[in-house]
């Protein structure tokens, strides 16, 4: 972890304003915008890209997945240049939860892949990267999104200390932790054999996503 320097206002001002970003729901904002219905009553009911690309609709899903990538790195940025760096680890913790428990629904979010890839890119651009290929690596050999996040996730610590960047380490391995705990479903039906394919649309099927 980065040195604590900033003051606790400072601090819990950006962990309010990074959960609060990371809880926007553009998955149901962009389903509901292209005119696909409500994502929590497709396939799985989950609000993430993956959910979305169930639809069938590649443009929705692209959207989905630059946003909810995109809120976690603004909310870094945003805090970094605000702040310092402590701050801007304490966004990227509070913004991703903010996409796993939004208040907005209830506290019932997706599972976060994307904002935390965002997160990353936007803390440490090689890490972030290293993680983003790590997961089209393993989709493109699987072609299981969860596995895919799963492989991803994992790697994150690694990536961050053979890039140099060990001071996000305690951050990566939490975040690790939280997406194996959102995703164990995902990791029964991998266990058995019936984890969906990426691409399959919610009429083919209603699993669980990202």
């Amino acid at each position: 972890m980065p040195a604590i320097e900033s003051g606790l206002l400072a601090l819990i001002l950006t962990g309010v304003l990074g959960y609060l970003l990371g809880s926007i729901p553009f998955g149901i904002v962009i389903t509901r915008a292209f005119g696909l219905g409500d994502l929590r009553r497709i396939g799985s009911g989950n609000i993430g890209a993956t959910n979305v690309l169930r639809t069938g609709n590649r443009p929705a899903a692209l959207a989905t997945l630059l946003l909810d990538s995109g809120k976690g790195a603004i909310a870094v940025l945003i805090a970094r240049a605000a702040v310092g760096e402590d701050a801007a680890q304490l966004a990227a913790f509070t913004s991703f939860l903010g996409h796993l428990y939004p208040v907005w629904l209830g506290f019932r979010g997706g599972k976060g892949v994307a904002t935390f890839l965002g997160t990353l890119l936007a803390l440490a651009w090689p890490v972030g990267l290293a993680c983003c290929l790590t997961w089209l690596a393993t989709a493109a050999v699987s072609r299981i999104s969860s596995l895919s996040a799963l492989v991803a996730a994992a790697s994150g610590v690694v990536w961050m200390l053979l890039l140099g960047q060990g001071q996000m380490a305690a951050l990566g391995l939490v975040l690790a932790v939280l997406i194996f705990i959102r995703h164990h479903e995902n990791i029964r039906r991998i266990a058995n054999g019936t984890e969906p394919r990426i691409g399959k649309k919610a009429s083919q099927d209603q699993s669980a996503e990202q």
